[in-house]
């Protein structure tokens, strides 16, 4: 059997707002769509089914979120996911300028969690939250993107 990852589906609860976050970090918009009916409801598996939706790609096309904001049955709010919780987790990001990505989130008022660090100068990595409390892990790959001045530069301790 042969399986592909489509996308990572996630409820927002402003779609406008996480559409915005996401393509001011680089992915682009690949499909908008209201989706409703008997074939919603049973894909879904909630009655009523109806939402509004948006498909976003990376750049390089590997990689899909499709973003909802439910119209019926209404939303229901819970409590942000922590780092340690059983299910979905978060969404991650390779990114060529971590201090440049975590400047587009600061622009949509979010920030690290902690800090930002330094995986064995590979990888420096953070996770943020993002619109509807998402998470957001992003990662530069020091190999390919390296730091100028190098690695040691950075003032980010290894963790």
């Amino acid at each position: 059997m042969t399986i592909k990852l489509e996308n990572v589906g996630i409820a927002v609860r402003d779609l406008e707002e996480a559409i915005l976050f996401f393509t001011d970090l680089g992915l682009t918009v690949a499909g908008r769509d209201e989706v409703s009916g008997e074939w919603a409801s049973t894909a879904v598996g909630l009655d009523g089914n109806h939402a509004k939706i948006a498909v976003l790609v990376t750049l390089d096309g590997s990689g899909q979120l499709e973003l909802f904001e439910y119209i019926h049955p209404d939303a229901i709010e819970t409590s942000p996911t922590l780092p340690n919780e059983i299910g979905m987790h978060h969404v991650a990001f390779s990114v060529e300028d971590l201090d440049a990505a975590l400047e587009v989130v600061a622009r949509h008022g979010y920030g690290p969690l902690r800090g930002v660090a330094n995986y064995q100068d590979v990888y420096l990595l953070t996770y943020v939250r993002g619109p509807s409390g998402i998470i957001v892990m992003l990662a530069q790959d020091l190999r390919k993107n390296p730091l100028k001045g190098g690695p040691e530069s950075s003032g980010r301790s290894a963790s």
